[in-house]
């Protein structure tokens, strides 16, 4: 016996050891995509690039995140432009005013709006067959072999705003053709035009930029609105007979800001070190990224599709980079602006793509995020002051790439806890992190100023209780006049109620007393959630879930904002079961894929392995594209959604890679607990280094159904309490970790900063 349990644990320690991805997560296929949002994705935050064939040409759309188009939009900032006008038309029963002024623009202007850049093309003989295509997700490189033996690899630096390719074994050159934007195409007139399908880049009105060559190097200049440009530019060398390599770089310039280095110079400097010396660089920061986290599953699709996520992640999340847009450096490139113009959807899409970031151990590449929001709050508190006439902080629920207001349907673009919900992302970069100095200067400092805005903005009604004048629930009711309540919805009063939370227990870390005592005392003025008699959450006191949505926004308060958490008892337990049984019973009619992604985490917080499972491999099958890039609709037609388009956003990717993470390790009700919502048939698990709230970092092991073995580092220090997942345990090694007696299934461990404990089953 003792001899096949060494065995089996020799076997399982690579999968508990390594944090690589391994090559059956890579994306293989035999012949390159057609068209560009099946492509092979590359990218670094700042600069990407799509690998596809369009034709009979190689073609690499290039982008960079921060290309915009940043024109105000046309007719919002009007006289009228007040939630207090909104109020008064609202009682007036007079609507279509605030459509035409603030939700029809959107739709009808190009602009503001994120642009694509531009692209490469490579003529391929019309003889020559693609053999395979491969995104090696450990190296984020893109091979490419030909039949003929011609072989491709490129790859977008990981940290140099840089893409390469190399050609090997050609039989004649493989010069680079620089495509530009249709900015002076002919417009389709007559055709659908809106937010989701995109107007014509033509309409944006630019003249067409110039594309110059000069010996072995090509490079595009284009103006674009109040004076923006952007440069690109690809060069290139012969190493002999039969290999060429060669580097791109996309530029961008707005005016009074700061001189970004020139495509030019970037690809001439980079040019000379080579493309062994920049692999190498690039090599070395994405085996760091790798080696923050690692996942073994049973279930080979979902494992694949975590390692897809956080390659994606990877490749467009970085600090000193915008953050993830919808399409992040992915925008489309089919000649027109991308779906709701490629902005930053602040009413469920930038939050969800930061999910997995927390628990994967990923907070370096979360804090571009934060960055930005910090950057831009200036700009915040002017919209604050003009649109809700008080101090405090407020922020847009659609936003340019500075953080301006791009309107849209008021009740979103508009709505006055937008900035609540991007709290509850201070909030848990700092309880994983448990940085004092982030805490100080960041988190807290975006909490007071989120509730002193809070706190002026609500009324007493007639018991007393704090709610806002107008009310919605993402996207209940889309735009309607009924899209607004005067009562709170559960949406709104769980953001509310979690700001007021998480200040006080801000301000109380830091000593701030009176200053917790004060939000405290706001936080009681609040009432209850709108609930049934049936203990099922409703949109608002007035509205019952009674209709399939996208949206699961009156769920907020279970997740992620863990107000109602399942460890708080057989009440708040009833309302989690009773709210997924009606969400399930209603049906998934009009869901997204991000509907599905979002339902795994909270079927996870229920414990339900089984089902997180289930509504995760619904996504993955049905609502991806053979590169893994989440489309909203249902591609299989197989009646998981009425919607079937295929407009391409990130955000339901992202928050699978976290539903995923919810089942194997879960710490927001403030002890850790292994493995909470596996199914039964998942025999052997493996995790290494996801992260637990307080800076604990785990890895745990379960072999033929039980749990062997748990790691815990104290990345920071202090107390946290471990779930034991088995019942006879013993410890196997302890550095500056002890530990209490077991109490209730529970101990106490009391950690110094760096301290290391493992724990084994017993049992046997």
């Amino acid at each position: 016996m003792n001899k096949i349990v060494s065995c089996t644990l020799t076997l399982l320690l690579p999968l508990f050891l390594l944090a690589q991805p391994a090559r059956q997560h890579d994306l293989y296929f035999k012949q390159l995509a057609t068209v560009w949002d099946e492509a092979i994705p590359l990218g670094n935050g700042t600069v990407g690039a799509l690998i596809w064939q369009k034709g009979d040409h190689l073609r690499f759309s290039l982008d960079r995140s921060d290309i915009w188009d940043m024109r105000p939009l046309k007719g919002l900032h009007r006289k009228e432009f007040s939630y207090q006008w909104i109020e008064e038309q609202i009682n007036k029963k007079d609507y279509k005013p605030v459509q035409e002024y603030f939700d029809a623009p959107y739709d009808r202007e190009p602009a503001p709006s994120k642009i694509p850049a531009g692209a490469l093309e490579f003529k391929i003989p019309a003889d020559t067959k693609v053999k395979s295509v491969r995104l090696m997700l450990a190296n984020a490189l893109c091979e490419v072999q030909w039949e003929n033996g011609m072989i491709l690899k490129t790859f977008v630096h990981a940290t140099e705003p840089v893409g390469w390719f190399r050609f090997e074994n050609f039989s004649e050159d493989f010069i680079p053709r620089l495509i530009a934007p249709p900015y002076q195409s002919d417009i389709k007139e007559g055709g659908e035009v809106n937010s989701l399908v995109g107007d014509d880049l033509a309409r944006l009105g630019y003249k067409q930029g110039k594309i110059q060559q000069q010996g072995n190097s090509i490079t595009y200049r284009q103006e674009g609105w109040g004076g923006f440009t952007y440069e690109i530019t690809v060069q290139w060398k012969k190493i002999n007979a039969a290999t060429i390599e060669g580097v791109w770089s996309v530029s961008s310039q707005y005016p009074n800001k700061k001189i970004n280095p020139a495509a030019s110079v970037v690809v001439n400097n980079s040019i000379h070190k080579g493309f062994k010396q920049n692999y190498t660089a690039h090599l070395t920061w994405w085996k760091s990224f790798w080696s923050k986290s690692a996942i073994h599953v049973p279930d080979t699709l979902l494992e694949k599709q975590w390692y897809l996520e956080q390659y994606k992640f990877g490749s467009a999340a970085r600090r000193g980079a915008p953050p993830i847009s919808l399409q992040a450096v992915w925008t489309a490139d089919n000649g027109r602006i991308p779906p709701w113009k490629g902005d930053f959807h602040h009413d469920l899409n930038t939050q969800l793509s930061y999910w997995p970031a927390y628990s994967s151990n990923h907070l370096e590449e979360a804090l571009g995020y934060i960055d930005h929001l910090d950057e831009n709050k200036p700009n915040y508190k002017r919209y604050t002051k003009l649109f809700f006439g008080k101090e405090g902080l407020a922020v847009p629920g659609v936003t340019t790439l500075d953080g301006t207001e791009m309107g849209g349907w008021t009740q979103y673009s508009l709505s006055p806890t937008v900035s609540s919900w991007l709290a509850h992302h201070y909030y848990l970069q700092w309880k994983y992190s448990m940085d004092k100095s982030f805490l100080k200067n960041s988190a807290y400092p975006w909490l007071k100023e989120t509730c002193t805005f809070l706190e002026s903005i609500t009324v007493k009604d007639e018991k007393g209780l704090r709610k806002l004048p107008l009310s919605s629930s993402p996207e209940i009711n889309d735009n309607r006049i009924d899209a607004w309540f005067h009562q709170n919805t559960n949406y709104d009063l769980a953001l509310m109620k979690f700001s007021f939370t998480a200040a006080a227990e801000m301000a109380r870390a830091l000593g701030l007393t009176k200053e917790a005592t004060r939000w405290e005392k706001i936080l009681s003025e609040f009432g209850d959630y709108s609930i049934t008699a049936n203990d099922e959450l409703m949109f608002a006191p007035t509205l019952p879930y009674n209709q399939s949505h996208r949206h699961f926004s009156h769920l907020m308060a279970i997740h992620p904002l863990s107000l109602i958490k399942w460890e708080d008892g057989e009440k708040a337990q009833s309302i989690i079961k009773n709210t997924i049984a009606l969400l399930e019973k209603i049906g998934p009619d009009y869901w997204c894929g991000y509907s599905y992604s979002w339902l795994g985490n909270i079927m996870a917080r229920a414990k339900d392995g089984e089902g997180a499972v289930k509504t995760l491999q619904i996504f993955a099958k049905a609502f991806c594209l053979p590169n893994s890039f989440h489309v909203n609709g249902d591609q299989t037609k197989s009646g998981y959604s009425k919607f079937t388009y295929r407009p391409f956003t990130l955000e339901g990717n992202f928050a699978f890679a976290a539903g995923l993470q919810e089942m194997l390790l879960q710490s927001y009700a403030g002890f850790i607990e292994i493995m909470p919502a596996v199914p039964q048939a998942w025999k052997d698990i493996s995790f290494k280094q996801l992260r637990a709230e307080g800076a604990f970092l785990v890895d745990a092991r379960k072999e033929n159904g039980k749990i062997r073995e748990i790691k815990i580092v104290a990345e920071k220090g202090g107390k946290t309490r471990l779930k034991l997942p088995f019942e006879q345990w013993k410890i196997v090694s302890a550095k500056g970790i002890t530990t209490g007696k077991a109490v209730n299934g529970f101990i106490e461990l009391t950690c110094k900063a760096g301290g290391v404990i493992i724990l084994k089953n017993d049992s046997e």
